[in-house]
């Protein structure tokens, strides 16, 4: 009596349990208004020198803040220093967005140089125990090494802008007109003592509790529980910070001028067209204007392709036109400068520019590939009777030997002796060999 009295009671109890159970994970996987961050924080890393890539990927940064809705941008320095020109350009792109910027010091990181300099141009300025900002003397560099600039004119400009920089955000103007002229360098408990940073926080996760709260540009930051995303700079971007490496344009330079040399020395090689287009990624990763050497690469890459149409070439010509119109259309799409270019605007550029450039590139390349196809077809006998060649081989009814027409060599007999470097005139075909007579 037992069995049939247990058995519904225990498949109530697996029913229930497994209920329960659907219950849970549904609820775990359900949204809610507790089930994480409202808020988030948008954190760009810069671990290499400032470069003229620099400002373009932090103007990207900060339109990514702004057109997402983030608290706030963090902007993670652990670099040597870099160019003066763009340091400038970076601090102005922060004191003119609306989003609040945070410069910070992650551990075991440095902000030397141009790193000290934007530090101090953030909204909020941090630094990890232990880690160092300083030595922002300007160096000139130049084939000897670097040597400091002692030029008293850029000097006091540059302790101008710096003081300046460190006035506009309640920070200390001493350290900013000293860590030029004595190159002075601190770590983070003497910056904080001295007024140079806000806060001491061992991780960004923790500075954004220390921060929460705080007034910036008329917005009361909500940052204790922010979730992190990451900034990942779009692809032409990376190339252009891949580029904009000293060591890599440095490079990029030389190799295309021995490609320039070599290939004009030994033509048909195509190395001059390589050389050029890696002068001109040197020339971009340098600081050279993008525009101009957008629509530089683009009609090389055009005439490329047109040249690589008319002449008898093996495709090398044509490959790199097609790589010249791609990069060239990737480079014409205005970057940065968040001010001036809106997300609409720039999906119309990538519709109006980019497509189309890309459309006829293809579009040339099959050209190419057809011609390329035409020129391999052996000529067809109908059309070439009565045509001149030249006989290389002596010919006759018992010794066949070769003959040259448009170029091509091919296998020829005659019923007359011919002798070599002689102008035949082809009367037939069999087979492979063609029937020639002395040309009258």
């Amino acid at each position: 009596m037992k069995g049939p009295i247990n058995m519904p009671a225990e498949k109530a109890f697996h029913f229930l349990f497994i209920f329960f159970l659907c219950f849970v994970l549904t609820a775990d996987f359900m949204p809610s208004a507790e089930a994480g961050p409202q808020e988030k924080v948008l954190v760009l890393e810069i671990s290499e020198a400032i470069t003229p890539a620099s400002d373009d990927i932090i103007a990207d940064a900060i339109e990514k803040a702004e057109n997402g809705n983030f608290e706030a941008l963090v902007i993670s320095l652990n670099t040597p220093g870099g160019g003066l020109d763009e340091t400038q350009e970076i601090i102005r792109i922060i004191e003119n967005t609306s989003m609040p910027v945070i410069g910070y010091v992650p551990e075991s990181g440095k902000a030397w140089s141009a790193g000290t300099l934007i530090l101090i141009g953030t909204d909020i300025a941090a630094m990890a125990p232990f880690t160092v900002i300083g030595s922002a003397q300007p160096v000139q560099m130049s084939a000897e090494g670097t040597k400091p600039v002692e030029d008293e004119k850029i000097i006091n400009a540059l302790v101008k802008f710096s003081v300046a920089t460190a006035s506009k955000h309640g920070r200390n103007e001493t350290f900013a007109e000293e860590v030029i002229t004595k190159n002075k360098n601190l770590d983070a408990q003497e910056a904080l003592d001295s007024g140079v940073i806000e806060y001491v926080a061992p991780s960004i996760p923790d500075l954004l509790v220390q921060i929460d709260g705080q007034q910036i540009k008329g917005k009361t930051l909500q940052t204790e529980n922010a979730g992190i995303e990451n900034y990942e700079p779009p692809f032409s971007l990376s190339l252009l910070g891949l580029i904009s490496n000293p060591i890599i344009s440095s490079l990029l330079l030389t190799i295309g001028l021995y490609g320039v040399i070599f290939g004009i020395s030994s033509p048909g090689v195509g190395a001059e067209v390589l050389g050029i287009i890696l002068i001109v990624l040197g020339l971009i990763g340098t600081g050279f204007d993008i525009n101009i050497a957008a629509v530089f690469l683009i009609l090389v890459g055009i005439g490329l392709l047109i040249l690589e149409i008319k002449s008898p070439g093996f495709g090398v010509m044509g490959l790199a036109g097609l790589i010249s119109l791609i990069i060239g259309s990737l480079f014409l799409i205005p970057i940065g400068n968040e001010n001036i270019y809106t997300p609409e605007f720039r999906r119309l550029l990538a519709i109006t520019i980019v497509a189309p450039t890309i459309v006829f590139g293809l579009f040339l390349v099959f050209a190419v590939y057809k011609v390329t196809e035409i020129r391999k077809k052996k000529p067809v006998i109908g059309e070439f009777i009565g045509e001149t060649a030249q006989s290389i081989d002596p010919l006759g009814p018992e010794k066949p030997g070769y003959v040259r027409f448009k170029g091509e060599y091919w296998k020829a007999r005659s019923e007359e002796e011919i002798e070599p470097k002689t102008e035949v005139e082809i009367i037939g075909k069999v087979r492979e060999v063609l029937i020639v007579k002395r040309k009258v």
